[in-house]
């Protein structure tokens, strides 16, 4: 099964308002399903059933000195660069605990053979771009909103999924949900 490591967005209200704006633009670009919006701390690609109680170890190691907390929605930008769009997402901003999840989830997985990725970014994906069509809308769009803040979150536990690719869009199901 495809899975990755995730922290759920339950507020999302500015966050649709913020789509529905973008859905105007004339672009290739999909948007991600409001259901789906998530931080992904780490994806891990294909797993074997018996990978889950490892990782969900991995997990448990990783968030042990982590307690709830809350982070920021703000900021709208690109990855990987504004003359290369690929990504469009919304800032994750909080005291530093993702990126130090993120670096202990590095340090256990690599113990089962899941390479280390570059950098960490603490980022929630909204939409995909496919093409260099609507480039300069897109440009306008995020120099407007790239200081608007779209609310908070309270992180409270950290979930393994599964995504299950379709054509019309990937369903992510949770397997495991581990507390902070």
């Amino acid at each position: 099964m495809r899975a990755f490591i995730a922290i759920d967005i339950g507020k999302k209200d500015e966050i649709i308002k913020l789509m529905d704006e973008f859905k105007k633009i004339k672009g290739k670009f999909k948007l991600v399903e409001p259901e789906n919006v998530h931080l992904t701390l780490k994806f891990l690609g294909e797993i074997e059933e018996d990978m889950i109680e490892k990782i969900k170890e991995a997990i448990e190691k990783s968030v042990e000195e982590i307690t709830p907390f809350k982070a920021s929605l703000s900021g709208l930008g690109v990855f990987p660069s504004m003359d290369y769009m690929r990504v469009l997402w919304i800032g994750f901003k909080d005291e530093g605990q993702t990126k130090k999840i993120a670096f202990h989830l590095e340090e256990e997985l690599q113990k089962y053979g899941f390479k280390r990725e570059k950098k960490f970014t603490p980022h929630i994906t909204i939409a995909r771009i496919k093409s260099k069509e609507g480039k300069e809308e897109i440009k306008k769009f995020i120099e407007k909103h790239k200081e608007k803040n779209f609310g908070e979150v309270e992180c409270m536990e950290i979930c393994l999924k599964k995504s299950i690719l379709r054509p019309e869009g990937p369903i992510y199901e949770t397997i495991e949900e581990i507390k902070l």
